[in-house]
């Protein structure tokens, strides 16, 4: 589009030339995109107007020296050219949410569509991250994929304005963000909506073994596929199924998927049982926009893990073997990895848990860092980053776990993990994004033999 026709879609005024922009919209002048559009926000700890120099184009709130589209409100503008392009490339929208899984299954529905499928690139699911992936389409694209989060009520709504979903999957309601909603009916209200924006000819992917997800298919005028475990064999199961989950010594999930009839073995690449559920959901979605079932299962066994610090698995030169989950933590989630570590536990030294705290979990933030507590029952050895996530630990010694540390904070427990961690042990990394628990996975991954840094 020229920048003239960007600013009668966002209802702005351009100032310099009328140029036209080839490439997707960026927010970060650090992975500028070249013939794109730059879209300068003003955050809380920085304007993005003060780096546009140099831009090819930028959508702005004031003139930039490139050639500047000015509007009102940049987030709002954003959305609205982001509309502009999906009603005019008429791409078929599948949007999935849920309290946890989100990303992994959208990474896997992203395979399952192919190379001419757009999808988010790691969790950018929010007001800015949604257009912005829509904006990366073009002529040559076939879908989009995206990753919708929420914290609040209506937000979801929002993020479906811009684009309107024709496949909308939700794969759980869980306690992720309850601080933030004020309880778990009002999540389930809230992940509610992406049906709730499906027009008659849409499907709405939902997960039966969740009864506030199931309950779902009366708020949608879509079609309903359901996903689940195939407990029954018989009438009553869901629509799309998995049964005899095998785990490999790495973790990795061997399974049968089955839907309308058909059934086909798969073998995924990624650790953690939970890994299936997501991979059933990515099928019943991309089953839903014709995509064979022989295929899904094909494409699933060759799916590597596309975004960062989820359930990364690496072992380093001595043998020590590192579970990095570190991006996001919910008690669920949690419960998940700690199982995924158990798994990878096997015939090593011992089962090592390094795990931080929980954060927007509001009235439940003492309860929920128990149940995260209880659930590593099992494990040789717990280490607790900072006095916020004490719970974990109590829990633990009550659980029964030989070896509960806590310390002071994130340096303090690498320092534990380095110098009592070594070959043969495998160590889980977890907890909220806040902790930045990824540095000590990191630098624990750089501690050659002997445990001292490289």
């Amino acid at each position: 589009m020229r920048l003239s026709e960007i600013a009668t879609h966002t209802g702005g005024t351009l100032h310099g030339d009328d140029v036209l922009v080839t490439g997707a919209a960026y927010a970060d002048t650090r992975a500028a995109e070249p013939g794109g559009l730059y879209v300068a926000v003003v955050g809380e700890r920085a304007d993005g107007h003060v780096y546009a120099d140099g831009a090819h184009a930028v959508l702005g709130s004031r003139p930039t020296s490139p050639p500047t589209v000015v509007v009102d409100d940049v987030t709002v503008a954003l959305g609205r050219l982001a509309r502009a392009v999906v009603d005019r490339l008429a791409l078929p929208v599948l949007a999935v949410t849920g309290s946890q899984g989100k990303t992994g299954t959208k990474d896997y529905l992203a395979h399952l569509l192919g190379p001419t499928a757009v999808g988010t690139r790691g969790n950018n699911n929010n007001e800015l991250g949604v257009p912005l992936t829509v904006l990366r389409a073009d002529e040559s694209t076939t879908h989009l994929v995206l990753e919708m989060g929420a914290r609040g009520v209506g937000h979801l709504a929002y993020l479906c304005e811009i684009a309107p979903p024709t496949v909308a999957a939700v794969l759980n309601v869980g306690t992720a963000h309850v601080g933030e909603f004020g309880g778990v009916e009002a999540i389930a209200a809230a992940k509610g909506e992406l049906v709730e924006a499906l027009d008659d000819d849409g499907v709405a992917v939902l997960n039966a073994d969740d009864p506030r997800v199931a309950a779902m298919a009366a708020r949608t005028r879509g079609g309903v596929l359901t996903f689940g475990a195939d407990e029954t064999g018989g009438a009553g199961r869901p629509d799309v199924t998995f049964r005899d989950v095998e785990l490999d010594a790495l973790g990795r999930a061997t399974f049968e998927l089955a839907a309308d009839g058909a059934r086909a073995r798969v073998a995924l690449r990624q650790t953690g049982a939970h890994q299936v559920l997501n991979a059933t959901a990515a099928a019943a979605m991309a089953l839903a926009v014709g995509v064979p079932l022989e295929t899904v299962a094909q494409r699933l066994a060759t799916a590597e893990a596309a975004s960062r610090w989820r359930m990364e698995l690496t072992e380093r030169a001595d043998g020590l073997l590192v579970l990095d989950d570190s991006y996001n933590a919910n008690p669920a989630s949690m419960r998940a990895a700690l199982d995924s570590l158990r798994a990878l536990g096997g015939e090593r030294t011992r089962t090592v848990a390094v795990l931080g705290e929980m954060r927007e979990l509001g009235p439940e933030h003492d309860a929920g860092h128990r149940e995260v507590g209880e659930a590593t029952s099992g494990l040789d050895v717990v280490v607790v980053v900072g006095e916020a996530a004490r719970g974990i630990a109590e829990a633990a010694r009550d659980a029964g776990v030989g070896e509960v540390i806590v310390t002071a904070g994130r340096d303090d427990a690498l320092a534990w993990v380095r110098k009592n961690a070594g070959a043969g042990d495998v160590v889980l990394v977890k907890a909220s994004r806040a902790a930045e628990l990824d540095v000590l996975a990191a630098a624990l991954l750089d501690t050659p033999t002997g445990g001292e840094p490289a």
